[in-house]
């Protein structure tokens, strides 16, 4: 990236001032974890208000912003390390490392089952605060109008979220602000062609060269086309939930407590009501209320172990039944294939930032204003798999999938990771359009400027479909975006786990605020999307309670 002080990032953000040390820190050491606990009571209550389990993408947000009241006491609950926000490690700080290199530290290390993509999938899921955002691509783009037309939720249109969009982000750079907010937590910073790599704008200029048109803002009215990714990324930081909404002044409120390192077992109950959660070691927290924003895969996991799950799956597992739901029914995540280079080591020049362009388009056989095609020009290669020792990726997703999996128990031992069938590519139509992806990204990589980099096409290097149809079987991946393992609707709707506030049915006290209460995933990252329902949730949890 270029210099962001032309951008007045240094003076409109504090961020800055905290992450710019911490692109310093080029060591990490387990000691630098802080758990944030021990506060003096002062008269405080001996349980809080809300307990919220979580400290990611949602829950940072849904703590930061219930303890604005000051008179209500908050909890937050997170599984991983906690880190002053200046002081993450390189590991998670640095927005070219992603995944946290696998380390265990900071994955839960979830694999998925095998099914028609024939090999185990890694499911990266991130363990520090601020959760998943500190191991994620930084991308942040918002979810479309017409994703939020396909949930078909009252109170949950995009112009219902639009305040939520804009109240999250501080936006930099040239921007709309009918849509975009200047004074948010979030920062987002609009990449310009001057601000990616060669190879990433010889892809934006072999897209073009294809018909496709030069979008500036994917969260604008035309995001059919091609061009660079706004980010939260702020000089080589990724700007995670934990840097964003738990800033010092945050944590220093005496009405919040986090607790890290910090394992839950399960939602404790007084028969239909939530009164708080057991920690793995077998201590008791209660609670007013329990928020489970533990992400798709821990929030579900948690509930099951809750008696929360498919009776028949409660029953085997000798979990007493305290709601019969669907939890775990409706899971949903984008397909993520690799069309692989060798590049030209002379010319491929600068590989950072390693994510920077997309083009966002739609398959011959997607609905109207779909957009279910998404590839990305990055330089997330193993460069030791070059014949060239370097190279670079065009990742074709399917961003609007019809298969769904699922998610379930085969032990009530918390220790024991859920298993998770993403159940990518069942149908025979989410096949046909990923198929149609990977031979455009290949017509593109056919193209000058970009064509002149390439030394070779190592993936799927086939032409026949069943021979690329075979390539994807034995190395699809996933984007990690997995949603909808509790979905909201009305108590009537058969998939439907909470409602529209988040709220478990047939329980009280108890809700799910994170990315496993969308009805189906969006056609974009969910990381915006995320932060911006738990501040849609949290508004509406405020103005309810102040009625």
């Amino acid at each position: 990236m270029t210099d962001l002080s032309r951008r007045q990032l240094i003076s409109k953000t504090l961020v800055v001032s905290a992450v710019a040390a911490i692109g310093s820190s080029a060591s990490f050491s387990v000691s630098a974890a802080q758990t944030i606990s021990n506060k003096p009571t002062n008269g405080r209550k001996s349980h809080p208000d809300v307990l919220i389990v979580g400290g990611g993408s949602a829950g940072a947000v849904m703590a930061a912003r219930l303890s604005e009241n000051d008179a209500r006491q908050v909890m937050l609950i997170e599984a991983g390390h906690s880190y002053a926000p200046y002081d993450y490690p390189r590991i998670i700080s640095d927005s070219d490392t992603l995944g946290a290199n696998c380390n265990p530290e900071f994955e839960w290390g979830y694999k998925t089952e095998p099914g028609y993509v024939t090999h185990p999938i890694g499911a990266i899921r991130g363990k520090v605060l601020g959760g998943s955002s500190g191991v994620n691509g930084a991308v942040a783009i918002r979810a479309r109008p017409e994703d939020f037309k396909r949930w078909d939720l009252p109170g949950w249109s995009y112009q219902d979220l639009l305040p939520s969009f804009k109240k999250l982000e501080s936006r930099h750079g040239v921007y709309d602000s009918t849509i975009h907010g200047d004074s948010g937590p979030f920062p987002v910073v609009q990449l310009t062609l001057d601000d990616i790599t060669p190879m990433q704008r010889a892809f934006v200029a072999a897209a073009r060269a294809n018909g496709y048109q030069a979008v500036s803002d994917f969260d604008g009215p035309q995001a059919n086309g091609v061009g660079p990714y706004p980010m939260n990324i702020v000089n080589g930081v990724r700007v995670n939930t934990g840097i964003a909404y738990l800033d010092e002044k945050v944590r220093a409120r005496a009405n919040l407590t986090v607790h890290a390192d910090t394992l839950v077992d399960r939602v404790l109950f007084d028969g239909k009501r939530a009164i708080g959660i057991r920690l793995v070691n077998g201590d008791e927290i209660h609670a007013n209320e329990v928020i489970l924003s533990a992400g798709t895969y821990g929030s579900a996991a948690i509930l099951m172990r809750s008696g929360i799950a498919p009776s028949e799956q409660s029953k085997r597992l000798g979990i007493p039944i305290v709601a019969d739901l669907p939890v775990g029914e409706n899971l949903v995540d984008h397909p993520f294939y690799y069309n692989a280079y060798a590049a030209n080591p002379d010319a491929i020049g600068a590989q950072t930032p390693v994510i920077g362009a997309k083009l966002w388009t739609h398959s011959s056989q997607a609905e109207p204003g779909e957009l279910d095609l998404h590839i990305t020009a990055t330089h997330l290669f193993p460069h030791d798999q070059s014949p060239t020792k370097v190279g670079f990726v065009l990742a074709v997703a399917l961003t609007r999938p019809q298969s769904t999996g699922r998610i379930w128990l085969e032990s009530r031992d918390p220790s024991v990771a859920p298993k998770i069938d993403l159940n990518f590519l069942a149908q025979e139509h989410d096949r046909t359009r990923l198929l149609e992806g990977i031979r455009l990204a290949r017509k593109i990589g056919q193209t000058a400027p970009l064509s002149d980099l390439i030394h070779s096409e190592l993936a799927p290097a086939a032409d026949s479909d069943e021979a690329i149809l075979a390539s994807i079987k034995a190395t699809l991946d996933t984007y990690h975006h997995p949603t909808s393992s509790a979905p909201m609707g009305l108590i009537d709707e058969p998939h439907a786990v909470v409602d529209l506030q988040g709220r478990v049915h047939g329980v009280q006290g108890l809700r799910v605020v994170d990315a496993s209460i969308f009805p189906d995933v969006p056609s974009v990252a969910t990381n915006v999307a995320t932060i911006a329902t738990a501040e849609h949730i949290a508004r509406r949890y405020t103005e309810t309670e102040s009625t």
